[in-house]
């Protein structure tokens, strides 16, 4: 019997620069599925960002030494695309043993063929192994993990997302802040578990019950959707539930390919710092 078993799959990494490898996918896929599903319209005029926090950038200086670093990509939810995660990973490794004169070429280089690909202008930030730009903080708010410690019923597994489980009340006009380390989704393109903690903060006058909004949360757990999709999702679901006068939500996806993607996505508020929690 193969020990490899099914890491067996060959993958042909690239030794020379080519930012054709770059796969753009339409925003408009997932947003007229959420449009469908929810009655909410997020297109064009969405506000937030995404970013994506690599790993494993290297590139050579002009003598052929590797030279690494660690980068940060934000690329704002307006662009009409996505970059294909896998494909990013494969371009930054076409940059491994490719010269470049100075750290600004390897950033303009990266920022040109990202900004080309999703259609927008990408941000590029280029972070040395002795900065703490990316250093592990804390998400701020409640931790909603334990809403059902009490509860004796099992939580179903769901075959895909059921906003059922968000209910509102009239209540106070409230300042939330909450969030949860448990959302899990799938890859659609590979159907491999994505982790995430997602994090919430929403002004509104509907009473929250945070037991049933992690059982939402939890319906993720088959779900097959892009990260950004996913955040998409909650956030649209959120608006149309609670109808918030102000919503933030942020998931910060584990890495995969020493790359992690970190959709934010905001209404009547700023999108903020956004940090590396621990399991990033």
């Amino acid at each position: 019997m193969s020990i490899h078993g099914v890491l067996g799959e060959h993958t042909s990494y690239p030794t020379t620069y080519d930012p054709t490898i770059l796969y753009p996918i339409s925003r408009r896929i997932g947003r007229d599925e959420i449009l469908k599903d929810t009655g909410i319209k997020l297109h064009d005029d969405c506000h937030g960002v995404d970013v994506w926090q690599a790993f494993e950038l290297s590139w050579l200086n002009t003598v052929g030494i590797s030279q690494v670093a660690m980068a940060r990509f934000t690329i704002p939810a307006s662009s009409p695309n996505i970059v294909e995660s896998k494909s990013l990973k494969l371009y930054l490794n076409s940059l491994n043993f490719t010269p470049f004169a100075t750290i600004d070429d390897v950033k303009q280089t990266i920022a040109t063929d990202l900004s080309a690909c999703v259609g927008a202008d990408v941000g590029v930030q280029i972070v040395g192994l002795g900065d703490d730009t990316l250093a592990v903080c804390s998400p701020v708010g409640v931790c909603i993990d334990d809403s059902l410690a009490d509860s004796q019923e099992m939580v179903a597994l769901s075959d895909d997302v059921d906003s059922r489980f968000l209910t509102a009340t009239q209540g106070e006009l409230t300042h939330y802040q909450f969030y949860s380390h448990l959302l899990r989704s799938n890859c659609p393109v590979t159907n491999q578990p994505d982790w995430g903690t997602v994090s919430v903060e929403m002004t509104t006058n509907r009473q929250l019950q945070f037991g049933e909004i992690l059982k939402y949360i939890l319906s993720f757990r088959q779900h097959n959707g892009f990260h950004e999709q996913c955040v998409e999702r909650i956030f649209a679901d959120f608006m149309k539930v609670f109808e918030p006068s102000s919503l933030l939500v942020q998931a910060n996806y584990t890495r995969r390919g020493g790359i992690d993607i970190n959709p934010v996505r905001v209404f009547n508020c700023d999108v903020g710092v956004l940090g590396r929690l621990v399991r990033q």
